[in-house]
């Protein structure tokens, strides 16, 4: 089972309280980000490239908290840079968990088993360990030997420990559907809490840009990919809603959420989300009610906008047409493991 059964239930009815109230925008994750710094430099990834005065800070807990309340959103996703390089990470994983918030530290894995003892199981609470195929590919990815070998072993020892864990895969152009299959067989065998996968988006400060997928390449490439999934053949255990699987190979066409999954750092609310260098806003509220929403998503015409299939953007979207009758048994099977 990917998403457990209270997390499913506690999203879908926070999801159906947001249309009670007539809410037309509101968010679903919280990309909550304390710190931009960070222990590797792949070569994808803008966010190290900020000026080091910047690298230095760190959101407080209290900050962390006051974001969190204002926001709302039920699920908190906490990248970065690397999030368990923070001072303070435990305090604020814990602050999190009392406040029921269901929990997604993104990690690299390199510090993860030694920072085990930090903190205790809990339902609310998934390390999502970054891994972008076995062992060649990754640490090609991440510009460094030996760091595929650390998180396995990291994985590893945090499930040994009754922790949940999960995995969360970019996929670039040029990725053989072959091997990316086989690396899913793979994950199978760690006894994860499941996978998450999405295409490399172009951030505009990432080192590589060559790379990075068109929009009718993802389908492409996620079709090859998935192929096995879809057929009944391969039962690999994703942390998606299969309606979101099925936007990436082309057989749902959405439009882009991006208030659904809105960004918080050092810099504050970034605008208009967590994938495009627009500036900051000091408030949620002013990041809803100021952004002009019509400049963005495909539809919009906005270039920026054009290739963008990532999962930040789009589960969102397939989270809401999940609640559509039509979809809504289907939607629930996949918490049992059953697309």
């Amino acid at each position: 089972m990917a998403v457990n059964l209270q997390q499913a239930m506690d999203i879908g009815k926070y999801l159906v309280t947001q249309r009670l109230k007539g809410r037309k925008r509101f968010p679903l994750v919280l990309m909550l980000e304390p710190l931009f710094r960070c222990n590797l430099a792949c070569t994808g990834c803008g966010k190290i490239q900020h000026p080091k005065e910047i690298l230095k800070q760190n959101l407080t807990p209290e900050q962390c908290f006051a974001a969190v309340e204002e926001c709302g959103a039920p699920v908190v996703s906490i990248p970065g840079g690397e999030p368990l390089l923070h001072p303070q990470i435990d305090e604020i994983v814990q602050g999190l968990i009392e406040r029921k918030k269901y929990i997604y530290l993104c990690t690299n894995g390199l510090l993860l088993e030694k920072s085990l003892d930090k903190f205790q199981p809990s339902p609310y609470l998934t390390f999502s360990v970054h891994l972008d195929g076995m062992r060649e590919l990754h640490d090609h990815c991440v510009d460094r030997k030996g760091v595929f070998d650390i998180a396995v072993k990291a994985i590893r020892a945090a499930k040994a420990k009754g922790f949940r864990v999960t995995t969360n895969t970019t996929i670039f152009e040029g990725t053989a559907p072959k091997d990316m299959q086989q690396f899913f067989d793979f994950l199978d065998t760690l006894n994860t809490d499941g996978m998450m996968i999405s295409p490399g988006y172009s951030y505009e400060w990432a080192p590589d840009q060559n790379h990075f997928l068109h929009r009718e390449q993802t389908r492409t490439l996620f079709r090859q990919i998935l192929a096995p999934y879809k057929a009944g053949e391969k039962n690999w255990n994703f942390n998606h809603n299969p309606l979101f699987l099925d936007f990436l190979t082309g057989e749902k066409d959405y439009e882009c959420t991006p208030w659904g999954s809105p960004s918080y750092s050092v810099l504050g609310w970034q605008k208009p989300c967590y994938l495009l260098n627009e500036g900051y806003y000091s408030t949620f509220k002013e990041l809803l009610a100021q952004t002009d929403w019509s400049e963005y998503g495909q539809k919009s015409g906005n270039p920026k906008c054009a290739d963008c299939m990532v999962h930040c953007g789009y589960e969102p979207t397939a989270a809401m047409d999940a609640m559509q009758p039509q979809n809504m048994a289907r939607a629930l099977g996949s918490v049992f493991g059953r697309s």
